[in-house]
Order: structure tokens, then sequence, then C-alpha cells
């Protein structure tokens, strides 16, 4: 503990304290991925808990990026949330390490696909969780198909 301090002091007073409380970007990125795809599948953070062998608080750290995912974690999350763990690191911006290649690749999975005319923020708003949940939980697929139809149909083209 002592060699802790003495670090510390030599560095700046404090610093390692900063940064423990401090979210890291990339981490609050990966959280809010896990955030977003249990929300889109309307899980509770206790669902998710329970199915990881975690409590809610430990889920809500995840989210926020206050705890850092570890691989087997993230592993699990991929499981659990049926995504690839590439999944979690979609959109990361540039100037967080986004690689402009991995982006410009053709997508393997559904959720890895650029989301052309949609703000990034818009992904993370309750009202887009919400329709996305109520849509699918339209079991008639021609019924389905017209709603979607009738959205786009709303929408200004681009």
């Amino acid at each position: 503990m002592k060699s802790v301090v003495a670090m510390n002091e030599i560095d700046e007073p404090g610093a390692k304290v900063d940064r423990e409380h401090r979210a890291s970007p990339i981490d609050a990125h990966v959280g809010s991925r896990v955030r977003l795809r249990r929300t889109l599948l309307g899980m509770s953070q206790e669902k998710l808990g329970d199915a990881l062998g975690l409590t809610f608080q430990q889920v809500q750290k995840y989210e926020r990026g206050v705890n850092r995912i570890g691989a087997s974690r993230l592993f699990d999350l991929a499981r659990v949330l049926d995504v690839p763990i590439g999944f979690f690191f979609d959109d990361l911006p540039a100037e967080m390490g986004g690689n402009i290649a991995v982006r410009s690749r053709p997508a393997l999975y559904g959720f890895s696909e650029a989301q052309n005319g949609l703000e990034d923020d818009s992904m993370n708003k309750r009202e887009t969780l919400e329709l996305v949940r109520a849509y699918y939980r339209i079991t008639d697929p021609a019924v389905r198909k017209r709603v979607f139809d009738l959205i786009k149909s709303l929408a200004p083209t681009e």
C-alpha cells in the first residue's frame, strides 16, 4: 500500500483515485452497448444479472462504464444477449480507436450494419427502444410489414 501512495506522490497527488472513479470512454461505450441490447430485448438489469451470476448493481456499473468488463465476462454477455462480441464495439468513434476499415467492410451480423440516416444518439433514446419493442410484439407479419411501410412513408426522403 505504501508503494501506491509513493507513486501517487511522485506523479500527481490523487491521480490514481481520479482514474479509478472516472469511466474510460471505451468502457462507457461498451457499457452503453450492453444497455442498448439489454433494453432492446426487454430484459431488466436484474434478469441480466441473474443470468450472469451478478447483482443488478454490478450490471449498472458495467453499463455506466464504472467497472471494466473482462474478456470472459464480455463472452458471457455476448452469449446471454445473443450478439457477437464485436457488437459491443460497433459504432466506436474514431477518436476512441474505432477502425474505419472494420466499419466499412460488409457486416456479417445485422447489428453491425451502419445505421444510415440516424444520429448516433437516436438508438439510445427510450422512445426508439420502446418503438422497436412494440414493433416486434406485433405477431402478424403482414400487419408488421404494413406498420413498417407506414412509418417509412411518413419519414422524409433522404
